[in-house]
């Protein structure tokens, strides 16, 4: 490999702040914030979601038919 023309790869812990958890994910990802997890100190970067959080992972995502869409396309094209 060429010197200094690759990112740093290096251990950065993500937060999850909707769910309260840590990740801690090899990245190249660069960030100013540093925070300690586990006795070492890691780069740190919040999240707002990720899937421990989101509604298709923890199975709490709802299919919502607003005004029987679904009806009305089969009505208008014929169920097959």
């Amino acid at each position: 490999m060429k010197a200094d023309i690759h990112p740093e790869y290096r251990e950065v812990l993500f937060h999850d702040s909707g769910a309260d958890k840590y990740f801690l994910i090899p990245s190249t990802l660069e960030t100013s914030e540093t925070k300690e997890y586990e006795g070492k100190t890691y780069p740190y970067y919040p999240l707002d979601i990720s899937s421990a959080s989101h509604p298709f992972y923890t199975g709490t995502q709802r299919i919502v038919d607003t005004g029987g869409r679904v009806q009305r396309f089969e009505k208008r094209f014929g169920k097959k």
